[in-house]
């Protein structure tokens, strides 16, 4: 590992560098050696490993289970299921039951006549534009009881109940209970296959199909999960304009199981639940395929809190080989028994004896059973109130249908959802002025708006008092926040040169234990005693390093630190952790599990960065300006926005209508089609867009840096959002504070109309 000085010495560097560096005056020598890049990243995991393992002890401070009566239990564990709820993406009033059978003469309605039940080709209503889709298996007498079955996600309805190769007779648990008297309704559920995932006319992608759905639903609020579950409460629904009786249940296997288990827990309708092979410790869930990422899962819970939802009603669990798969961005493995059992076990700790029936079910010797083993089953329609045997015949169903195709039925369930959440986009930006704008000022509605207003500056100073509350919600619930002290900032630097015009020092401040921030400090050479000037914290975009902003003429950058220090700003050029590839995505994955996200990090370091810039006998703490390009630029909206000592701020190859471009399926330039799988934050599209974020700015100074041939967006796009932008500043008076620069060139920073903004708005003189 070359140190920075080699760096420098080998990038042809012709300014002078100290053969014995030394610190800046007040600060401690540093000596860390090496890529700080990657010292920086391996702490980031090694903290936010730290707050999952502490996440299964804090849990209890979130709830407050009263057991005094079965009412009393209830109404005590209702704001728990409700947040569940909201972190699953249940946000959408369901349609009223229905339960449509359908067919022509190729694939008819009746998929096939038994001597017991009868099996049915079935769709019912979801949501607007989103329906159920699969069988339904109908005793022909009274039924035994009523069961919603879930088959893994590359399982069909045909495979679990006898009407199509691929699953063991002794594993089609939906036909059993058909066989022995239960109604069943089995829907499809998102496969993890790719065939439909993108747009012939744009691209195809590799990503799985419940993985392109989870991506968009998931920064509108909505989940794969949410939806699925969302079609088995509405078959529940249905079961419910049938009868009044309690005998409602609902298994499930794998991808299944998740969906089973969190039905029950957010609907006490369902008098009990089968759960093969999923349960488990959710340690790991980072781990496991990204459509399993669920915004702040570990915060309030793991399998086990989950389970408590379900008490007292009954929960069976079966210890199942699950399909083996490994991909990217998330493997499927069979944990071990032992730790599906500890977390079992662990439900008991949280709950009284004897208050839950449930059941842990494995085959001799703790190996896996299933799925849907005959035991598992009879303890499953036990807690269901029906004590019977669950024999399986030899006579498996005969599908009457010659032209049935269950791939089109799965691209209609990849479509419904993707345009249910792509309606979801497009109404999205009244949605947010609902939330924030319009709470903060209704009288900047256009129905609230009469002739002799329009000419007139709104009274800024209120908009900026209420915006704040909207400042504590981006940070703890958009952006989120982890919940540790903030260690004082130790500084260490070492001088790295120094030329006529300044003197570069590399800084390093403590953060949290594990974490720090770390950059490159500029300072000008002839700054009297006393002095204070502004600073511009310069700040580099995705891949990128802080030295590339100060040296090697950049096509990105164009050494835009060092021209501001040779203009006579103090600069700060931080590292942030976007660097790395998918090591900071995955950071950004497990930060979700403790509803947090890679800038969590980012927000604290850069906090103790400026905190720590206060302190500079050369600094004015009060002109502390931001200026970043790329993932920079991202940093320019959320950074300002969520810390109120950046004095300004100006965005460059990065201002964009974020909505669309992170979860839109209908333009080239968004997400949806690139690496950039992190990029969506649970619930966003409905809260902030960069010109909300931009409003938590204001009355600061902001600016957007746009080439026309920007490839991150369309100028249409950027012109749009800062129109929100400009209005706002205007109506409250504060017109001459903002800016937009376009120029006919690329992603890159152009340092011609910034340059003469940052002079202006933190008041100090252009050279001549």
């Amino acid at each position: 590992m070359i140190s920075r000085r080699e760096l420098l010495i080998g990038a042809g560097c012709t300014l002078a560098v100290h053969s014995e560096p030394s610190g800046l005056p007040g600060t401690q020598e540093l000596t860390w050696e090496g890529d700080l890049s990657e010292r920086m990243m391996d702490g980031a995991h090694q903290f936010v490993e730290r707050k999952i393992a502490e996440s299964v002890e804090r849990r209890k401070e979130r709830w407050n289970r009263d057991f005094n009566s079965l009412q009393a239990y209830e109404k005590s564990v209702a704001p728990n299921r409700a947040r569940f709820a909201h972190k699953i993406g249940l946000a959408d009033p369901r349609l009223a039951a229905a339960m449509e059978r359908f067919g022509d003469d190729a694939a008819p309605a009746l998929v096939a006549d038994l001597d017991s039940y009868r099996i049915y080709q079935v769709r019912w209503p979801v949501l607007e534009g989103v329906f159920g889709e699969g069988l339904l298996l109908e005793p022909k007498r009274l039924p035994a009881g009523f069961v919603v079955a879930l088959p893994d996600a590359d399982q069909t309805p045909e495979q679990i109940s006898g009407l199509a190769k691929g699953t063991p007779a002794e594993n089609q648990f939906a036909r059993r209970l058909a066989e022995n008297g239960f109604e069943v309704v089995i829907p499809a559920l998102i496969d993890r296959s790719a065939r439909w995932s993108g747009h012939p006319e744009i691209r195809m992608t590799d990503q799985p199909h419940r993985e392109w759905i989870y991506r968009q639903a998931y920064h509108m609020g909505r989940h794969v999960i949410g939806y699925e579950v969302q079609k088995v409460l509405a078959a529940v629904d249905w079961f419910r304009t049938k009868t009044e009786r309690s005998e409602i249940g609902v298994a499930g296997f794998c991808e299944g199981g998740l969906v089973a288990l969190y039905a029950a827990a957010v609907d006490p309708r369902i008098a009990a639940v089968l759960v093969s092979g999923y349960f488990d410790s959710r340690r790991r869930v980072w781990s496991e395929p990204i459509y399993r990422n669920v915004w702040g899962l570990l915060t309030e819970f793991g399998d086990a809190e989950i389970a408590t939802l379900i008490a007292p009603r009954g929960l069976a669990i079966e210890y199942s080989r699950i399909p083996d798969q490994t991909s990217p961005k998330g493997d499927l493995r069979t944990p071990e028994f032992e730790s599906v059992a500890a977390e079992y076990h662990r439900i008991g700790s949280l709950l009284p004896d004897q208050f839950q029936a449930r059941e842990l079910i494995s085959a001799e010797g703790r190996a896996p059973a299933g799925p849907g083993s005959r035991a598992a089953m009879e303890a499953f329609v036990r807690m269901l109130g029906a004590n019977v045997a669950l024999p399986l015949s030899n006579q498996p169903p005969v599908d009457a249908r010659i032209a049935f195709d269950p791939a089109e039925r799965q691209k209609r369930q990849v479509r419904q959802a993707e345009n249910h959440v792509q309606t979801l986009i497009r109404a999205a930006g009244s949605v947010r002025e609902r939330f924030f704008l319009y709470k903060v000022m209704p009288e900047l509605a256009d129905d609230q708006w009469s002739t002799d207003l329009r000419h007139k500056a709104f009274p800024a100073r209120k908009f900026i008092a209420g915006a704040e509350e909207y400042r504590r919600y981006f940070n703890e619930q958009v952006m989120g926040t982890f919940e540790e002290p903030m260690l004082p900032a130790n500084a260490r630097t070492r001088r790295i040169r120094q030329t006529a015009q300044w003197t570069e020092y590399e800084v390093v401040l403590d953060v949290w234990p594990e974490v720090f921030a770390w950059g490159l400090l500029l300072v000008p050479t002839r700054i009297r005693a006393g002095e204070r000037r502004p600073v511009v914290v310069c700040q580099h975009g995705r891949r990128g390093l802080p030295h590339e902003t100060v040296e090697g003429d950049s096509p990105y950058y164009h050494d835009f630190a060092a021209r501001l220090a040779e203009r006579g700003f103090v600069t700060f050029a931080p590292h942030n952790l976007y660097r790395g590839e998918d090591r900071y995505r995955w950071l950004c994955r497990k930060s979700n599990n403790v509803q947090a996200t890679l800038f969590s990090f980012i927000i604290a370091q850069h906090d103790q960065i400026l905190r720590w810039l206060g302190t500079l006998p050369m600094v004015d703490a009060a002109r502390i300006g931001f200026y970043g390009l790329s993932y920079g630029g991202e940093s320019a909206v959320r950074l300002p926005a969520a810390l109120e000592g950046f004095a300004l701020s100006i965005c460059s190859g990065d201002f964009n209508s974020w909505t669309e471009k992170v979860a839109a399926t209908d333009l080239r330039f968004s997400f949806m089609y690139s690496v950039e799988w992190e990029m969506p934050y649970f619930d966003m599209g409905n809260t902030f867009d960069y010109a909300e974020m931009t409003y938590l700015i204001l009355p600061r100074p902001f600016m957007v840096e746009r080439g026309h041939n920007d490839r991150v967006s369309r100028d249409q796009w950027v012109a749009q959002e800062y129109a929100k932008v400009r209005w706002l500043y205007t109506q409250l008076g504060l017109g001459d504070k903002t800016a937009i620069e376009y120029f006919n060139g690329g992603h890159t920073i152009n340092a011609e109309g910034t340059f003469r903004f940052l002079h202006k708005h933190l008041n100090w003189p252009e050279p001549r």
